[in-house]
């Protein structure tokens, strides 16, 4: 008996969306982080990519649990003297609230070139509407 192996070519991909309103930022990123990895499928291969495309909307209305809207912090650093930047989640929320469901995904996701490419089939926008009609995404409910 051989063993199967995936060929990222040969993957037949679907398309999702997920609505994030009223949702936690958590479940919603681990939900498509899975989606976007392909562990959801039989045919899954850790060195290729085997995922869906994953669109996200609303993001602007996920929640977050606990205190984390007022005591989270996101830090940057440029690397020069002086480059570092820190924001709350609520002011995030207000400048562009979709990268708080990337950077979520983000972290679930492996850390090199694979990750990155996972991260290209990633769609998020702050309202309802999506220009990806003509893929006909399927409708992903969360518990």
């Amino acid at each position: 008996m051989k063993t199967f192996s995936a060929k990222a070519e040969e993957v037949e991909r679907k398309w999702y969306v997920i609505d994030a309103a009223d949702q936690v930022v958590g479940r919603v990123a681990e939900k498509a982080a899975v989606l976007l990895r392909g562990k959801h499928k039989p045919i899954f291969t850790t060195h290729c990519d085997t995922g869906d495309f994953v669109i996200v909307i609303n993001a602007d209305k996920a929640v977050f649990t606990g205190k984390k809207e007022t005591q989270k912090e996101y830090m940057a650093f440029s690397g020069f003297i002086g480059g570092h930047h820190s924001e709350t989640v609520k002011s995030r929320r207000a400048r562009h609230p979709e990268l708080i469901i990337e950077s979520a995904v983000k972290g679930m996701v492996p850390h090199n070139r694979l990750g990155r490419q996972v991260l290209r089939k990633l769609h998020v926008y702050k309202g309802a509407e999506h220009p990806h009609q003509a893929q006909a995404p399927a409708e992903l409910k969360l518990k």
